[in-house]
């Protein structure tokens, strides 16, 4: 049985209360901007990147890189629609019913925990010294099974699935359990296991698969 909005669950809401066109604007413009940074210093981390550059050997990087800015948008609006839809799933699964549309304007409100680890790499190689490589900024999943066993210590077809389990996805599962407490008005101890059915499990199954299929 759904509980009367608690305090808490009042807070988050008025938190919530902005205009989500302009945030969804700010996000992509972040997200482009801190990668596009540190697409820079890896291709300063390449021995003799300045006569590559004249040469035009580098051409097919700067296009993939431009490609991955023009579909960063649309990336993650289709990670919002996914997300909020396995959860919505999960939640009618164990018998509640939500709101797909607040789910999905939360998904966008919460994406911005995955900004945190892409300005700390940015910063982390902000001033690179001589013996860092492309590979090493390039794999570098900051907080990490992958940063703290070491990317070369690892096989290429797991460091995927090791670098996806980090100390932000945990962050990430701990506001969308707030977040489907606020628009549920659940219990925390039922919106934990709702997080627990709906996100950590299929993204345990989807790094396996991953890791199963990856040649």
């Amino acid at each position: 049985m759904a509980l009367p909005s608690s305090r808490l669950s009042q807070r988050i809401q008025e938190l919530l209360d902005f205009d989500k066109r302009l945030y969804f604007l700010l996000l992509v413009l972040l997200f482009v901007l801190i990668r596009f940074l540190t697409n820079t210093l890896i291709v300063e981390a390449i021995p003799d990147s300045q006569n590559l550059k004249k040469s035009g050997a580098l051409t097919f990087f700067y296009i993939f890189n431009t490609l991955e800015y023009i579909w960063t948008p649309f990336a993650l609006l289709w990670k919002f629609t996914v997300i909020s839809f396995l959860i919505w799933v999960g939640a009618f699964a164990l018998g509640y019913k939500v709101p797909y549309k607040e789910l999905w304007e939360f998904a966008l409100v919460a994406e911005i925990v995955f900004l945190l680890p892409e300005l700390v790499r940015f910063l982390i190689y902000l001033n690179p010294d001589t013996s860092i490589t492309y590979l090493e900024i390039q794999e570098n999943r900051p907080l990490s099974l992958l940063s703290f066993i070491g990317y070369e210590q690892v096989e290429e077809r797991l460091r995927y699935p090791f670098g996806t389990f980090n100390f932000f996805e945990l962050i990430y599962g701990a506001v969308w359990v707030l977040g489907f407490h606020s628009i549920s008005r659940r219990s925390i101890q039922e919106s934990v296991w709702v997080i627990l059915l709906s996100y950590f499990l299929p993204l345990l199954i989807w790094v396996t698969w991953y890791a199963m299929v990856y040649r």
